[in-house]
C-alpha cells in the first residue's frame, strides 16, 4: 500500500484536480450579498440568499482541520480527542446531536467530493493537513439535493485556496516533543494554476489514562503523520475549465500502551469538467476514486493495569470509494435558477482479523468479512426569487441503492483443527429506494434582517464497517449487523439573521427526527464468548449495531460576530452556543435504551474568540470553549465530565517574508474526559500544549 502511495504523486502532473475560484473562500461573500454572482460548485449562481443554518469559516493553516471547526455551534466528532491521540475509527462528524455513533452523519465535502472513509464513514482528518484550505462553509439541517445521500445533520463544505505565485515554509516546535511542518508551491502555468502541498507531524504524545489510574502499562500516546497533494487547474476554452487533484497520506498513531498500534493510508484522485457560460446552459463533470487502508492491534489490560496481552487486531482492512456526479443548470431567467443532474457512489472493502490470542504473537482464529454498497441518484432542485425580498427553493431526490456481497468467515489456525471452518456465511444482496425533498423561504423583512424557514428529508446507507465489521474499544466488544437498515431524517428549522455590516448575528430553532438510527447496543456483560466478537472479560460488555426506532433532536443555536473596528482596527468577536435536547426511541432488544440519551451528545456548547490581525500576518488571538458533560454509553450509566478550555496565539511579523509565532492548546491544562470504560478507567484528551513557530514567504 505505501508503495502505491509513493507513486501517485508522480502522476500529478496529467492527473485530474478539482479547484473553485477564489471568490468562494471566505465568509463575506456569501452572506448578505444577495445580489451578486459567485462560484458555488464550480458553477454560476446568482442566489446567495439561504434558506438554511449556515456558517462559513476561514480555516486557520496554524492549527489542525478539525480543530478549525470547533467554534461551529452543536459541530462534533464522536469523541473529544483529536487526530493526534484519538483511534481513526472513532472521528465521524455530525451536527445538532445526531450522533451517538462512530460514522458520520454530516456530509463532508471537498471541492465537491464526499469525503468519508468508504469502508467506515468516518474522516481521516491527517490527511487534509496538507492541503491549502481555503473556508469551510457549513450548513445545519438535514437534507443533501445535489449532493447525495449522507447529508442527516448537515453538510460541510471545505474550498480550496487559490495561491497564485507562491512558495511557504512552516514550521513549528511544541510540547512532548512535538513537530509540525507544512510546505506550499504555487506557480502559474501558461493559463493554468498548479499547487503542490506537504506536511509533516510528529509527537511522543501523552499519556491518555488519566494520572491517579495509571497502571506500568501506561505510555505516552506518539502519532506520526504525513500528507502530500498535488493540483492543476487550467482552462480548455473560454468558458470550459479542467480541474484535477491528488493527494496521498499516511497517519500512525498509538493508544498509549502496548498493542494499540493502528496505521492508516489514504489516496485520492478527482477530475472535473467545468462550463460556466453566464445566461446560458452551465454544466459539470466529475469523477473521482477513494482508495485506504488501515490496520489496528487491541490489547487487554489487567485491572490493575500492570499487564497486557493483545486481544484482536485488524491487520489488513482495504477498501476502495468510486463515484461519479453530472449537472446541468438551464437557462431560466433573471430571478430562477434551476439545477439537475445524477450521481453514483459505489464502496467495496474487506476486513481481516486475528483473534483468540494463546499468546501475543499466536491467534487462534482468523476472521474475514466484508461486502460493497452501491448508491444511484438523480436530482432536481430549483429557486426562485417571488419578490425583491423573498426567496423560496425547493428540491427532490430519488435514490436507488444496493448492499451486495456481504460475507463473514471464520477458520481455525493452530492444532488440532488448523484451517478448519468455523463459520462460513454469505448475505443475500439487499435493495432499495429513498425519496427525499427539502425546501425553504427566506424574508428579508429590510436591508438588515432576514427571516427563514426550511424543512427537508434525508437518508444514509449504512457502512460496510457497521453491517460486517466487529470492532473493540478497551475490553467493550462490539459486533456487526448484516441486516441494518438505512437511517432516515425529517426535519424543520425556523431562523433569523441580523446583518448590519459591523453586527452578524444568527439564531435558529431546529427539530430534527432521525428513524431506524444505527447505535451500539448493550446487550449484555462478560465474561462470556458471543457471537461476532468472541471472548469479552469480566470486565468488558457486549454490544451489538442496531436499529432504533428513532432518536429525536431539538434545540437552538446562536453564532455571533462583532466587528470591533470602532474600539481598535482589525479586531473581531465571534461567540456560538447551541443547545440540544436528545432522546432515544427503542423498543424489542434496544428498550432498555428508550427514553435515554445518545452517547457521546452533551446538552450544551459554546464558544467565543477575540481576533486582531494585521495585513502583514502580526496578529492575536484567544479562543475560549465549553463543552457540555454527556453519557459515554447507550445505557447512561457513565458519563464525562464538561470542560472549558482557553486557546492563544501570539504573530509578529519581523519582516514581510517573515512570522514568528507562539501559540498554547488548553492554557489551564483542563481534564478534558474522551471517554470511560465500563471498569471506569477515564481517558483524557489535548492536555496543554505550547508550540514556537517560524513561517517564511520566499517568493
Amino acid at each position: 500500500m505505501k508503495k502505491q502511495l509513493l507513486t501517485l504523486p508522480l502522476l500529478a502532473a496529467s492527473a485530474p484536480v478539482l479547484a473553485q475560484d477564489e471568490t468562494t473562500a471566505g465568509a463575506e461573500v456569501l452572506v448578505g450579498v444577495p445580489e451578486s454572482i459567485i462560484i458555488v460548485e464550480g458553477l454560476i449562481s446568482t442566489f446567495t440568499t439561504d434558506t438554511y443554518s449556515s456558517q462559513t469559516i476561514v480555516v486557520d493553516r496554524n492549527q489542525r482541520l478539525e480543530n478549525s471547526l470547533r467554534p461551529v455551534p452543536g459541530l462534533q466528532q464522536f469523541r473529544r480527542s483529536d487526530a493526534r491521540s484519538a483511534n481513526p475509527t472513532s472521528q465521524g462528524i455530525t451536527l445538532r446531536g445526531l450522533g451517538g455513533n462512530a460514522s458520520s452523519r454530516a456530509l463532508l465535502l471537498l471541492d465537491g467530493v464526499p469525503q468519508a472513509d468508504p469502508f467506515g464513514g468516518w474522516i481521516s482528518w491527517p490527511g487534509y493537513d496538507a492541503l491549502p484550505i481555503a473556508s469551510a462553509r457549513v450548513q445545519r439541517g438535514g437534507g443533501s439535493g445535489s449532493n447525495g445521500q449522507g447529508a442527516l445533520a448537515g453538510t460541510i463544505e471545505l474550498v480550496s485556496a487559490d495561491v497564485g505565485d507562491r512558495i511557504e515554509l512552516g514550521a513549528a516546535y511544541g510540547s512532548r516533543n512535538s513537530v509540525d511542518a507544512d510546505l506550499l508551491f504555487g506557480r502559474e502555468l501558461g493559463r493554468g494554476q498548479l499547487t503542490i502541498s506537504a506536511s509533516y507531524a510528529r509527537g511522543d504524545g501523552f499519556t491518555p489514562i488519566v494520572a491517579s489510574q495509571r497502571g506500568t502499562v501506561d505510555r505516552p500516546a506518539e502519532y506520526e503523520q504525513a500528507g502530500l497533494a498535488v493540483r492543476y487547474v487550467a482552462p480548455v476554452s473560454y468558458t470550459t475549465e479542467l480541474q484535477t487533484s491528488v493527494r496521498v497520506f499516511t497517519d500512525d498513531r498509538e493508544r498509549g500502551f502496548a498493542f494499540s498500534e493502528n496505521h492508516n493510508d489514504g489516496a485520492d484522485a478527482s477530475i472535473r469538467l467545468v462550463n460556466r457560460t453566464t445566461g446560458d446552459w452551465q454544466w459539470s463533470a466529475l469523477g473521482y476514486v477513494q482508495i485506504r487502508n488501515f490496520d489496528v492491534s487491541f490489547g487487554g489490560v489487567a485491572a490493575d493495569r500492570n499487564s497486557v496481552n493483545r486481544v484482536f487486531e485488524q491487520f489488513n482492512v482495504p477498501s476502495i470509494g468510486l463515484g461519479g456526479r453530472f449537472e446541468v443548470r438551464p437557462p431560466v431567467g433573471d430571478n430562477a435558477e434551476l439545477r439537475i443532474g445524477g450521481d453514483w457512489r459505489h464502496t467495496e472493502g474487506t476486513t481481516n482479523e486475528n483473534f483468540f490470542f494463546l499468546d501475543n504473537d499466536t491467534p487462534r482464529r482468523s476472521r474475514r468479512a466484508g461486502g460493497n454498497t452501491s448508491t444511484y441518484g438523480a436530482f432536481v432542485e430549483g429557486s426562485v426569487r417571488a419578490a425583491d425580498n423573498l426567496t423560496l427553493t425547493g428540491g427532490s431526490r430519488i435514490d436507488f441503492w444496493s448492499i451486495d456481497d456481504g460475507f463473514r468467515r471464520e477458520i481455525e489456525l493452530i492444532s488440532p483443527f488448523p484451517g478448519s471452518v468455523r463459520t462460513d456465511a454469505s448475505f443475500a444482496s439487499r435493495s432499495g429506494s429513498e425519496f427525499t425533498a427539502r425546501g425553504g423561504i427566506a424574508f428579508n423583512a429590510n436591508r438588515q434582517v432576514t427571516l427563514r424557514g426550511a424543512a427537508y428529508l434525508g437518508w444514509r446507507l449504512p457502512t460496510i464497517n457497521e453491517l460486517f465489521r466487529p470492532f473493540r474499544v478497551g475490553p467493550d466488544a462490539t459486533a456487526a449487523n448484516e441486516m441494518l437498515t438505512p437511517e432516515r431524517v425529517k426535519g424543520a428549522e425556523l431562523g433569523l439573521d441580523w446583518n448590519d455590516g459591523r453586527t452578524k448575528f444568527g439564531v435558529t430553532l431546529f427539530y430534527n427526527q432521525l428513524d431506524d438510527a444505527i447505535a451500539n447496543v448493550t446487550l449484555d456483560s462478560g465474561p462470556g464468548v458471543f457471537p461476532g466478537v468472541g471472548f469479552v472479560s469480566g470486565a468488558g460488555v457486549f454490544r451489538q449495531r442496531q436499529n432504533l426506532d428513532s432518536v429525536e433532536s431539538k434545540g437552538i443555536e446562536i453564532d455571533t460576530r462583532f466587528d470591533l473596528g470602532a474600539l481598535v482596527e482589525k479586531l473581531s468577536l465571534q461567540a456560538s452556543w447551541s443547545y440540544v435536547d436528545a432522546e432515544v426511541n427503542a423498543s424489542g432488544l434496544a428498550a432498555a435504551v428508550d427514553q435515554l440519551r445518545p452517547a457521546q451528545i452533551p446538552e450544551h456548547e459554546a464558544s467565543a474568540s477575540l481576533d486582531w490581525s494585521q495585513e502583514n500576518g502580526t496578529a492575536a488571538s484567544i479562543s475560549v470553549r465549553y463543552t457540555g458533560s454527556r453519557f459515554e454509553d447507550d445505557q447512561n450509566s457513565r458519563s464525562l465530565d464538561g470542560a472549558f478550555t482557553v486557546d492563544g496565539r501570539l504573530a509578529y511579523a519581523v519582516t514581510e517574508k517573515l512570522l514568528i509565532e507562539g501559540r498554547v492548546e488548553n492554557l489551564f491544562d483542563t481534564e478534558v474526559q474522551a471517554a470511560v470504560s465500563s471498569s471506569g478507567i477515564v481517558e483524557r484528551a489535548f492536555p496543554r500544549t505550547f508550540w514556537v513557530g517560524l513561517r517564511a514567504k520566499i517568493e
